[in-house]
């Protein structure tokens, strides 16, 4: 494996990284009922999701196109490409139970009224 493809990988997989321990703090506020900071933290966790998958995909243009002839398999890049997946299901889930956690909070709140 080539030192860019090296780079490219560890970047994925630290953004995506960083989205997770986003994704996660929204669920610890979802807990306390700030649902202003999940939003917020969810916000980040996008954004650096976006930019590993931004990441994967030059990676991936790159390897279709002149830039590379003869592409290397990297046991590196596989995982960096399984993390991105991983997370962006966590993304995808916390959402939802953002979105649930929300509609319960706001119930509750009536029935207290």
């Amino acid at each position: 494996m080539d030192d860019i493809l090296s780079q490219q990988a560890m970047k994925i997989i630290l953004f995506a990284g960083d989205a997770r321990v986003n994704c996660k703090n929204a669920l610890i506020a979802v807990e306390k009922n700030d649902f202003e900071v999940a939003k917020t933290e969810m916000k980040v966790a996008k954004t650096n999701i976006t930019e590993a998958h931004k990441i994967q995909t030059k990676a991936i243009q790159s390897e279709m196109g002149e830039e590379r002839n003869s592409p290397d398999h990297s046991l590196l890049f596989t995982h960096a490409q399984d993390t991105l997946m991983t997370i962006y299901s966590e993304i995808n889930l916390a959402n939802h139970l953002i979105k649930i956690a929300e509609g319960i909070d706001e119930r509750l709140t009536l029935l207290e009224k």
